[in-house]
């Protein structure tokens, strides 16, 4: 990070939506995101939150392969989490948006540019939570 090497705080995986490995399950949850989130995704990025001291800091995705235009879904399974998005700029307050088990979220590609994300810390006891960000990237060979 930032040509720094630290740990990430969460586990992650990413893999090409077009790889066997993905099977039939997560075929079948891409086929349902699609219907809220229309998109040819072509891969998602797994991210596994053990518990509240796993988190991410603040960011916007990378876009240097993400297809213009096309939406970011985030499919969250396990325990709640919060999420904080806050428009980019000095003095800006983050917006607070609960994600539930099952929930949905969907980013614009244009968010990307003009806001950032990211899931805090928590002093509370939570359990393990998945995020599945489905994306549409134009070379797979970068993932």
């Amino acid at each position: 990070m930032y040509d720094r090497i630290v740990d990430v705080p969460r586990l992650q995986a990413s893999m090409s939506l077009e790889d066997p490995a993905a099977g039939l399950n997560l075929r079948a949850v891409v086929k349902r995101v699609k219907v809220l989130a229309p998109a040819a995704y072509t891969q998602v990025g797994l991210n596994f939150y053990r518990d509240g001291r796993d988190s991410v800091a603040m960011h916007n995705d990378r876009t240097h392969d993400l297809v213009d235009g096309k939406p970011i879904a985030i499919l969250s399974l396990g325990t709640t989490r919060d999420m904080l998005i806050r428009r980019k700029g000095k003095g800006t307050r983050a917006m607070r948006i609960t994600l539930e088990p099952g929930s949905l979220m969907v980013m614009s590609h244009a968010a990307q540019f003009t806001h950032e994300h990211g899931i805090p810390k928590t002093s509370r006891i939570v359990g393990a939570r998945i995020s599945c960000a489905f994306r549409v990237r134009s070379n797979l060979e970068k993932i």
